[in-house]
């Protein structure tokens, strides 16, 4: 489509504008390394000059934002987690050492032989070591919940008699061990996939975040857009006003009865100078605002190439709102959230609920008062356990417990529902606000083309001497209302589109995603 601009007579004030800022601040600069000690050059960097564009302000942005530091850190955090939660599912070594374990205690037993109770002094002395290798047992890379173990135990036991005498034991025994529970949430599983989906809602929401970070500079940019280009409507304005004044001087020579159109074309000048210097401190301020923000040396100079420029979008609702679906992570978000609330309803149904663990163990062991002969013929030993846990009445905790978290499933399902009717709603009238916009822009670009031969015709008119300075006035002022509104709707259109934006992730007018343009992509692992 072919793209509409400014008016030329204002394109060529604003040529003449950007080169004068751009001269005075090579020229300032230019003063100041010729006046500076020549160590000082040598150790400062030379002021830039930075002229500013959405890109610019967005890299400058992303580049020296703690905000997106910390997001990057979030990040680092859940993968961290993640990594924990796949490291559950290697090989786990654990030695157990209980050396020594002195014990000299008198305790009330049974005594079978005598049918009474006796008092009974220990005195013993015990070293023990246990080194277990434990594995999850994964089948096709489906986490069980159980666990496979190669398990070795040694120890040295002493029992000292009253007469001081020692009974020394050693004893040795290897064996595997499987555990399995049944009738019980997997939780390997379960906190493997709440990691992974921990990640997944942090790295959307750093997405989430940069295009915050992108819309806030792009409300900046067009903000300090708005100072520059209104400063050159100001400047158009009192050129008008100059020329103005030029021709009523020349029409003084002849008719002095002109005189009081001096005093008016004079003080609407004053007026108009006065305007410009306002917008130049505007300008000024905003600039320095944003060098703040930006983290931009003081010494460093913004300028901005203040062009309108206006091409029409024509904008599928059905295609933006399928933008809207996929682009944006606030869907994505939502499922996550009900995925999480399935899982917890999970555990909660295992939680009080029927358990039954099967424990099977084989091994050999050996026992002997000789340390070296422990490994001489040791015998066969095995374990079988079935340990169970069926729950009989609890007063309903269990069964509200279940029905608390459906409740919280059937809130996201509603949630979501609503979701995807503001998505609906809110694209469709951004989208309607665009064409507005865009309508009242090119209408006013018109407008302010005609108004500007408006303007030069009277003057040309008011230099024969045909109209009064009144009349003339008049037709520069429309001229800058014209001006001004097309301002007022090019920013409108601006904003119109920055907001369907955020609400799409897509960028229009580039014709891809907004993070693609921007090339926002996530900080590789650390």
């Amino acid at each position: 489509m072919d793209e509409v601009t400014c008016g030329p007579d204002l394109g060529q004030v604003m040529a003449r504008r950007a080169s004068r800022r751009r001269t005075s601040v090579l020229v300032a600069g230019a003063v100041l390394f010729s006046t500076a000690p020549a160590s000082v050059s040598a150790r400062q960097a030379p002021p830039r000059v930075l002229e500013l564009t959405l890109e610019v302000m967005v890299d400058l942005a992303l580049s020296s934002s703690y905000r997106v530091r910390r997001l990057n850190l979030g990040i680092d955090r859940t993968r961290l987690y993640l990594s924990a939660q796949k490291a559950r599912l290697r090989s786990r070594i654990d030695l157990e050492v209980s050396a020594p374990d002195f014990r000299s205690i008198s305790e009330n037993q049974w005594n079978s032989a005598l049918g009474l109770n006796e008092i009974v002094h220990q005195n013993s002395r015990r070293m023990e070591a246990e080194l277990s290798i434990r594995q999850p047992v994964i089948l096709f890379g489906y986490p069980t919940n159980g666990y496979l173990s190669l398990n070795n135990r040694v120890y040295r036991y002493a029992q000292i008699d009253e007469d001081g005498d020692r009974d020394v034991r050693y004893y040795n025994r290897a064996f595997v061990r499987y555990t399995q529970p049944l009738f019980q949430p997997n939780e390997l599983k379960n906190d493997l996939e709440e990691a992974r989906l921990d990640l997944e809602d942090t790295e959307l929401g750093f997405y989430d975040d940069v295009v915050e970070i992108i819309d806030d500079i792009s409300e900046d940019y067009l903000d300090l857009f708005e100072d520059a280009y209104g400063e050159l409507v100001n400047e158009a304005h009192v050129a008008n006003l100059e020329g103005a004044e030029a021709a009523v001087l020349q029409l003084l020579q002849i008719d002095t009865s002109r005189t009081i159109e001096f005093g008016q074309i004079r003080v609407e000048l004053a007026n108009a100078r006065e305007q410009l210097q306002q917008s130049r401190s505007q300008f000024r301020l905003e600039a320095t605002s944003l060098k703040t923000r930006l983290n931009i040396p003081e010494a460093d100079s913004i300028t901005l190439d203040p062009v309108i420029a206006i091409t029409p979008l024509p904008i599928d609702v059905e295609t933006a709102t399928q933008f809207a679906f996929d682009l944006t992570p606030r869907m994505r978000q939502l499922d996550i959230n009900y995925r999480e609330n399935e899982i917890r309803l999970d555990q909660t149904k295992g939680r009080g609920g029927m358990r039954i663990d099967v424990n099977l163990s084989y091994g050999r062991e050996m026992q002997d008062p000789v340390f070296s002969a422990m490994w001489g013929q040791p015998t066969n030993t095995y374990t079988i356990g079935v340990d169970g846990r069926i729950p009989l009445w609890d007063w309903g905790e269990r069964k509200y417990r279940i029905e608390a978290s459906r409740v919280s499933l059937r809130q996201t399902e509603l949630r979501i529902e609503e979701v995807e009717a503001q998505i609906r709603a809110n694209v469709q009238s951004e989208i309607r606000n665009v064409s507005e916009f865009q309508a009242r822009a090119l209408a006013m670009e018109d407008n302010l083309g005609l108004a500007t031969q408006l303007s030069q015709g009277s003057l040309a008119v008011y230099e024969r001497g045909e109209i009064t300075a009144v009349d003339l006035l008049q037709s520069f002022r429309r001229e800058l209302d014209t001006a001004e509104n097309l301002l007022d709707a090019y920013i409108g259109w601006r904003n119109s589109i920055r907001r369907l934006q955020v609400l799409t992730f897509y960028d229009f007018e580039q014709g891809i995603p907004v993070l693609d343009r921007f090339g926002v992509a996530l900080a590789p692992p650390s």
